[in-house]
């Protein structure tokens, strides 16, 4: 399968926004995915938002990685993931003018997976629910450095995947936000926030559950 990589710049709220896009030939669907905290060195380049995108790439999708407000070549400056949700959805609506409207997935890592789930909420409202989310490490309840996370509800399909030893987003934080949802998380046993080695079982976990 041929991708095409590219860095674009996308017309947002406030500025110019630095994307990576990575399109196959005929993509099936756009995947947008969003990247950690930028206040711990977060951006489009991260490990695990990189995986997530090639995730995507391998399962057809055109991914689209945004860098955040003041990161990169993105203009602004950090809004705690109000603007961020707005950029967000700016990138997904120049994916649909560059690749049609095509179905969308939300995937995020961290404060990136926070804020998928305010870009989903967004969606729904407007009539244009998103056809799932994949969020990791997610950013709930009180997180030491940053600060607390009302995390939104999601859909009871959403791919939550989150490790063990994450001293980051404590285990519980994330079981308490998706407990009242009857939310599944998938638990990686020993894994850190930042999946050090066990960045595979992530795209391990979510292509064998976008298959079924």
């Amino acid at each position: 399968m041929r991708v095409i990589e590219e860095k674009i710049l996308v017309d947002g709220p406030v500025g110019k926004i630095d994307v990576i896009m990575e399109r196959p030939d005929a993509p099936c669907g756009i995947a947008l995915i969003a990247h950690p905290h930028p206040i711990g060195g977060g951006a489009n380049t991260n490990k695990v938002a990189y995986t997530l995108a090639r995730t995507f790439v391998a399962l057809g999708y055109a991914a689209f990685r945004p860098n955040f407000r003041g990161v990169g070549a993105s203009q602004g400056i950090h809004d705690d993931g109000v603007g961020e949700t707005d950029d967000l959805l700016a990138v997904l609506e120049d994916a649909k003018c560059r690749c049609g409207n095509l179905p969308v997935a939300l995937a995020g890592f961290s404060f990136g997976a926070y804020c998928q789930t305010r870009v989903a909420r967004r969606l729904s409202e407007a009539e244009h629910p998103a056809q799932r989310l994949v969020l990791v490490g997610t950013a709930a309840g009180f997180v030491e450095g940053t600060r607390r996370y009302d995390t939104e509800a999601v859909p009871h399909d959403t791919i939550v995947i989150h490790g063990s030893a994450d001293e980051t987003v404590p285990l519980a934080n994330v079981l308490e936000w998706a407990q009242p949802n009857d939310l599944p998380v998938v638990v990686v046993p020993g894994a850190d926030h930042f999946f050090h080695r066990r960045l595979h079982l992530i795209r391990d976990i979510v292509t064998r559950a976008w298959r079924h």
